[in-house]
């Protein structure tokens, strides 16, 4: 099973998607892939910036946003307890306190495999990592 990060959502939303990403998509069960709360923050960030810069890319990123919200339901992970816990002795052993260690976290919480064009972000965490983009 899997965890979307941030850049391989995005990617989805893309018209001109990466063709491996799309391949590596194809045949995976939706009840197989999930997203984590982090990453909906990360993209409502995004949203925020945009609003002053362009509006209009802002509205439609925010639409697009909450269709996906919808889509996903309970296979967007929240972060628990243990999922701060563990990002905390990320955290302190790494030395960052990133969204990706918050990401890698739950994924190591609920045993799954990250699914990110980041590999070098995640890897000092020891969580398995799939890169669709090759």
């Amino acid at each position: 099973m899997f965890l979307l990060d941030t850049v391989v959502l995005s990617e989805l939303r893309k018209r001109d998607r990466n063709p491996n990403v799309v391949r590596w998509l194809t045949g995976k069960a939706a009840d197989d892939i999930f997203l984590s709360a982090v990453t909906i923050g990360e993209i409502e960030r995004g949203i925020v910036r945009q609003r002053g810069k362009d509006p209009a890319f802002a509205e439609a990123l925010e639409s697009w946003l909450d269709r996906t919200i919808q889509i996903y339901g309970d296979r967007i992970l929240p972060v628990d307890t243990r999922i701060a816990r563990r990002w905390g002795n990320l955290s302190a052993r790494i030395g960052n306190d990133g969204a990706d260690l918050l990401i890698a976290a739950t994924a190591l919480e609920h045993g799954l495999t990250v699914v990110t064009r980041n590999v070098r972000h995640f890897e000092p965490t020891g969580v398995a990592l799939m890169d669709p983009f090759e």
